[in-house]
C-alpha cells in the first residue's frame, strides 16, 4: 500500500497495545503506539492521524478528557476517535463518549474482525478525504495557471492589436491623407476618400478600444484606480448606465500586480452582469485600502438576484461569478453577494499581509 494512513493506539497497558497491533496489522496501515495521554498528544502533533483508538480508563487523564483536549485543537476536529472500554459500558457512558466527539464505542473483550472493520472504514474515509484535498489543491493550482495564462494572453493580444493592426491602419490613413493632398484627384474621388478616412478613424478607435478592454495599459503603468476610472467612463458611454467611483484614500496607492488585475477583472465581470441582467440605471464602485486588506464593492440599483444566487449555491451562479470567486480565493480573499434593496452588492475582501491560499497549496503539493 503506497498511501498508508496513521492509526494511533492509546492505552496505558503495553499488553493491550500489543493486542491491538496484532489485530490491526493486516490492514497494512502505519500503527503508532502511545501509553499515556501526554504521549498521545505528542504523537498527534507530529503526525497526520486518521483514527485514534483509545482506552477510556487511563491514569492522570482518562479517555474522555483526552478526547476533549483533542477536539479543542482545530487540526483534530475531524479526526475519528474510537473508544475501547471494559468498564464504562452503560448507555450513559457511551453517550458521554459520543458527546466528546467519538465516532464509535467498542466494549471489551474486543472482537478482532469487528475492530478491524471499524478502523478500516474510518482509515479509508481519511485516505479519500486526503486524496480529495490533494486533488482540490491541484485543481486550484491549475485554475490559477489558467487564469494567469489567460491574463498574459489578453495582454499579448492587446499589444499585437495596438502594435500590429493599429499601426497598419494608421499607415493606411497617412497614405490616404497623401492621396487627398494630390490636386489631381477628382472631386468625386475625394468624397469617397473622405468617407474612407472616416471609416479608418472609426476602425482605429475600435482597435484601440478592444485592445484596452482586453488589458488596459494604464493598469500596468499608473495603477488600478486610474484604470477603473477609464473603464467606468467607457462603460457608461457604451451601456447608458451611469457609474461612479469612490476610492479611499483618494490618492489610491499601487497594489501588487496580481491583486490589481484580479480587482479590475472582478469589476469588469460585475459590470458586464449588471448590463446583461440587472436592468439598472446606476452602478457604483467603491475601492478602499485598509491596514491589512483591500475591500471592493460594486453596487447597482437594478432588479436584484435570487436568494440562491446570493448564497452562491451550486447551479445558481454562472461562469462569470464562479470565475470572480475563484480569482479572489486564489489571493486568500472572499467574495460575497448581498441584496442591495434595490439591486445587488458584490463585495470582495482580499488580505494584504497573509499568504495567499495558492501559495499554501503549492507548499503542500511540494
Amino acid at each position: 500500500m503506497t498511501d498508508r494512513v496513521n492509526i494511533l493506539m492509546v492505552d496505558d497497558q503495553p499488553s493491550k497495545l500489543l493486542a491491538y497491533e496484532a489485530i490491526l496489522a493486516e490492514l497494512g496501515e502505519n500503527l503508532i503506539k502511545a501509553n499515556s495521554a501526554r504521549d498521545a498528544l505528542d504523537q498527534l502533533l507530529r503526525n497526520d492521524v486518521a483514527v485514534v483508538l483509545m482506552d477510556v480508563s487511563m491514569p492522570e487523564m482518562d479517555g474522555f478528557e483526552l478526547a476533549d483536549t483533542i477536539r479543542q485543537h482545530p487540526r483534530f476536529q475531524k479526526t475519528a476517535i474510537i473508544f475501547v472500554s471494559a468498564v464504562h459500558l452503560t448507555d450513559l457512558d457511551k453517550l458521554k463518549g459520543y458527546s466528546r466527539g467519538a465516532v464509535d464505542y467498542i466494549s471489551v473483550p474486543v472482537v478482532p474482525e469487528l475492530l478491524r472493520a471499524k478502523v478500516s472504514v474510518f482509515a479509508e474515509l481519511h485516505r479519500k478525504a486526503r486524496q480529495t484535498e490533494v486533488l482540490n489543491l491541484e485543481l486550484r493550482r491549475l485554475s490559477s495557471i489558467l487564469m494567469t495564462t489567460q491574463d498574459d494572453e489578453r495582454r499579448r493580444i492587446a499589444r499585437d492589436l495596438h502594435d500590429g493592426l493599429g499601426q497598419d491602419l494608421t499607415a493606411a490613413k497617412i497614405m490616404l491623407e497623401g492621396i487627398l493632398r494630390d490636386s489631381k484627384v477628382l472631386e468625386s474621388n475625394k468624397q469617397a476618400a473622405e468617407e474612407l478616412r472616416g471609416l479608418i478613424d472609426r476602425m482605429i478607435q475600435e482597435v484601440r478600444n478592444i485592445s484596452h478592454l482586453l488589458h488596459p495599459p494604464m493598469l500596468d503603468e499608473i495603477g488600478l484606480s486610474f484604470a477603473l476610472a477609464w473603464y467606468l467612463d467607457g462603460f457608461t458611454k457604451r451601456s447608458g448606465i451611469a457609474t461612479s467611483l469612490d476610492t479611499t484614500p483618494t490618492e489610491f496607492p499601487r497594489l501588487p500586480s496580481e491583486l490589481e488585475t484580479a480587482m479590475f477583472r472582478v469589476v469588469q465581470e460585475a459590470l458586464t452582469n449588471i448590463f446583461r441582467h440587472a436592468e439598472a440605471h446606476h452602478a457604483s464602485v467603491q475601492l478602499s485600502k485598509r491596514e491589512c486588506e483591500v475591500v471592493l464593492r460594486v453596487r447597482d440599483d437594478g432588479k436584484g438576484v435570487s436568494d440562491a444566487t446570493v448564497g452562491l449555491r451550486p447551479g445558481s451562479v454562472g461562469v462569470g461569478i464562479a470565475g470572480m470567486k475563484q480569482r479572489v480565493k486564489e489571493l486568500g480573499g472572499d467574495l460575497r453577494l448581498r441584496h442591495g434593496e434595490p439591486g445587488t452588492i458584490v463585495e470582495v475582501t482580499i488580505p494584504l499581509q497573509t499568504t495567499p491560499n495558492l501559495q499554501q497549496a503549492r507548499t503542500i503539493m511540494a
